[in-house]
């Protein structure tokens, strides 16, 4: 990392905790708006995270209003043809895509890091310590730093949020993932999505420079024994079973209406910015942590922190909107009862699959997507949907 490792106590303009991606451009963007940042988080960099590793459309567009440059300074693999399945059964491809990148998830944090320190965010990284929310202030090793505001981006396990509310999540809602790296570059290998390869949730077959991520994810109270799962999911994909497996919570949509409380602005898994059916939380934990920081200059340049919260509230409704969208249309495909309109839908109309893929690219929103599912839809399907 760029410099030392700060040690001591001090007072700042804005706190970031967490140095994923959402950190890392809150920190990123509290410095190009000319703030004093602490970046805080218990790892060092590079360390390894549960994620599939793809950077949509959306991402990457983020990432370039925020860090600048074309793509991350990592490797990336570029695919512009998807493989869907659901239930076991093919739904076509979608050649000519709007492109995805992928790449391995540590190498990506570690590029975000390093650029926001390099920036001018002083490097709390490799420390933890105690939270003071009333501060809002942490107590470290090397002495208390504290800000009058903090932006909490320290992931779907938040302790941030169970200092504040008590649980970092909700565990009836919370989904669950379980993750495999296939190591060797396979350029052969499809990029792959299989929605329903875990109960109300979906598979990923992601190809990589280094190696192919695999993994499923779904609601975890519906999904009793996933790693059986993910055993038949390899099995389908002539991958072998002894692969060593990562798991972690996934905030699959079940976000905080208010995303923080006082002067601590949550951001990312944290705030539960996880779209449940196509997985994207990169693009969601770039542009929170970036909108958390507009949220917060504007109330530091009226001596009101107070006031950041609410402005940071507003500034996520859009996000907000797509995943009611994404939790609505989640109904369709993972409801027995609704499944084989979707699974029909899906397979026989080559705008609907395109406009999943602009969707996931930041060219549209769920909006058009779901006026050409109800379209399709019988009226007793779409009323399910809708909850009218």
């Amino acid at each position: 990392m760029t410099g030392g490792r700060a040690q001591a106590s001090g007072r700042f303009d804005l706190i970031v905790l967490g140095a994923g991606p959402a950190g890392s451009a809150a920190a990123m963007s509290a410095v190009q708006a000319g703030l004093r940042v602490a970046l805080v988080d218990k790892a060092r960099f590079p360390r390894n995270k549960l994620c599939g590793g793809g950077l949509t459309g959306r991402a990457i567009s983020r990432y370039r209003q925020t860090f600048g440059g074309t793509l991350p300074p990592v490797p990336l693999e570029r695919r512009d043809m998807f493989t869907f399945h659901a239930y076991g059964q093919p739904l076509g491809d979608s050649r000519d895509a709007p492109p995805l990148h992928l790449g391995m998830r540590y190498e990506l944090d570690a590029a975000l890091v390093e650029q926001a320190l390099a920036a001018g965010a002083v490097d709390f990284t490799g420390q933890s310590g105690r939270l003071d929310p009333d501060g809002p202030a942490l107590d470290l090793p090397g002495g208390r730093i504290e800000a009058p505001l903090m932006i909490a981006a320290d992931g779907v396990n938040s302790p941030t949020a169970r200092t504040l509310f008590g649980a970092a999540f909700d565990r009836a809602r919370i989904g669950f993932a379980l993750e495999v790296e296939h190591p060797g570059a396979d350029p052969d290998r499809p990029l792959r999505i299989d929605f329903g390869a875990a109960d109300w949730g979906y598979g990923w077959q992601f190809p990589k420079p280094r190696g192919t991520t695999v993994g499923l994810g779904g609601v975890m109270s519906r999904n009793a024994n996933m790693k059986a799962a993910l055993a038949r999911y390899l099995d389908q994909l002539g991958l072998p079973d002894t692969l060593p497996v990562k798991g972690q919570f996934l905030p699959f949509g079940d976000f905080r209406a208010v995303p923080g409380k006082g002067r601590i602005l949550l951001a990312g898994d944290a705030a539960g910015l996880v779209d449940p059916i196509t997985g994207e939380g990169i693009a969601h934990a770039l542009d929170s942590g970036a909108l958390a920081v507009r949220a917060a200059c504007r109330a530091l340049e009226d001596a009101a922190p107070d006031k950041a919260l609410a402005a940071y509230t507003n500034d996520l409704r859009p996000i907000h909107r797509g995943l009611r969208h994404a939790r609505l249309l989640r109904n369709l495909m993972f409801r027995e009862t609704l499944r084989p309109a979707f699974i029909r839908s899906f397979r026989s109309s080559r705008t609907l699959r395109g406009e999943y893929l602009r969707m996931m690219a930041g060219e549209t929103d769920y909006g058009p997507l779901m006026q050409k599912m109800a379209a399709r839809l019988p009226g007793f399907a779409w009323r399910a949907v809708s909850g009218t």
